[in-house]
């Protein structure tokens, strides 16, 4: 993977004449790790246990074929044409239902459509923070969030997470200690449910407490929640948005759930904030896409969705048990790996004194082998330890990989972790 600093540091000519002219905010952003390996999933033989994409297989594609025509028939002139910078009132009001399963109640005034979730992200970091400011992250956490926030400029620290998640207690003693170095602390980001990369979800009774923690301390809790209705049992978690509405600003998706192509998310916040958020993303995108919106909104309201969302969720579940069973079978000795109970991951752990101390430095052999991985080092962000002089011998994360298993048959999947246990 080339980096930022790579790319500049090796321009020449009219790029490096242009190059100049960067503001200094441009180093801060990071390729990502799981689209650099992309193009090496898509060669022949090789299985891809790296990319967390829905299958999209499972989608009545004709019917929605149909629902597509009808729609530009008969709402063409409204759907291919601007509208609001806040979203389609029908689905803001859609969405408002579909947070009840989580235990939220918001208000259409409320919500903001957005083109992705990811869009969200980059929205909230770029309206609550300064350069230099302080943003709390999951150790490890989705590394998509890493690139939106050192593009901000802004510092993140990251608090270990346990099998149950953010510990509130770890959160509010490293406020505290950040606190007493003179930081100032704008945000704590999570994933609570099927976290990415790691496939943990917050425990219950650490949900109310967190978003307490935060709350006293005057951090806005940033929820990023694109997995929620992806539990293997068909369970839905108590949102953190749910405990405290005006300390929690709450991030969905209908990337996982119905299709990435789309690109529709939506954000929660109180209605003043929201209308900030609204600001924001006029000055980008001027409109969320209509047309996309009034997709999901067929999808939705024509209830294709909550029957599509239990047919891949249980396809999840074996494809999940195939790979923990692979791992049981193939890892060697001292490989710990997590238990998911939904969404798309699990988090290995790989032993100490084994033949690859590093995964980063395993994924070229795991290549030649026919398999792919995101290593571990791509979840976590060690610039804050760097300038403090505290950095880690070994980047932190190491030790670790993420196995998406998302998008391939059991048998395929099985056979990717044994490839990946032989060059281990």
């Amino acid at each position: 993977m080339v980096s930022i600093q790579e790319l500049m540091e090796g321009a020449t000519g009219a790029d490096a004449r242009l190059m100049r002219g960067f503001a200094s905010r441009a180093a801060g952003f990071r390729p990502s790790p799981v689209r650099d390996v992309f193009e090496v999933s898509m060669r022949p033989g090789i299985i891809s246990l790296a990319g967390g994409n829905p299958d999209l297989e499972l989608l009545p594609l004709e019917e929605l074929g149909q629902m597509a025509s009808k729609i530009i028939a008969e709402e063409g002139l409204e759907v291919l044409q601007y509208g609001s910078g806040a979203g389609l009132e029908e689905l803001t009001e859609l969405v408002c239902d579909f947070m009840a399963s989580e235990g939220s109640r918001p208000r259409p005034e409320e919500v903001q459509m957005t083109a992705g979730s990811q869009m969200g992200l980059d929205l909230v970091t770029k309206l609550f923070t300064d350069p230099g400011d302080v943003i709390l992250t999951e150790g490890p956490t989705y590394t998509g969030a890493l690139g939106v926030f050192e593009g901000y400029e802004v510092e993140v620290q990251q608090v270990q997470m346990d099998d149950a998640g953010l510990d509130p207690a770890a959160v509010e003693a490293r406020i505290r200690e950040l606190r007493a170095e003179g930081k100032r602390i704008k945000l704590l980001y999570t994933i609570p449910d099927y976290q990415n990369p790691t496939g943990v979800t917050l425990a219950e009774d650490r949900r109310a407490e967190l978003v307490r923690v935060c709350r006293e301390h005057d951090v806005v809790v940033v929820e990023d929640n694109p997995y929620g209705q992806l539990g293997f049992g068909g369970e839905r978690h108590r949102s953190l948005h749910s405990y405290d509405p005006d300390a929690v600003v709450y991030l969905g998706s209908f990337s996982k759930i119905f299709s990435p192509g789309v690109r529709v998310g939506w954000m929660v916040a109180p209605p003043r904030v929201r209308k900030f958020l609204q600001i924001a993303s006029e000055a980008v995108t001027i409109c969320p896409s209509v047309l996309s919106q009034r997709l999901v909104l067929g999808f939705m309201r024509e209830g294709m969705w909550e029957s599509h969302t239990q047919r891949t969720a249980q396809l999840y579940r074996q494809r999940c048990e195939a790979v923990l069973a692979a791992c049981e079978r193939h890892m060697p000795e001292g490989t710990r790996w997590t238990v998911p109970a939904g969404g798309f991951f699990t988090w290995l752990t790989l032993p100490e004194g084994g033949r690859h101390a590093d995964a980063a430095q395993a994924l070229p052999e795991a290549i030649d082998a026919g398999v792919v991985f995101v290593p571990g080092t791509a979840f976590y962000d060690d610039a804050a330890a760097h300038a403090a002089g505290r950095a880690p011998a070994v980047p932190t994360g190491a030790a670790n990989l993420r196995l998406a298993y998302s998008n391939g048959e059991p048998e395929r999947l099985a056979e990717g972790v044994r490839r990946l246990a032989s060059v281990l």
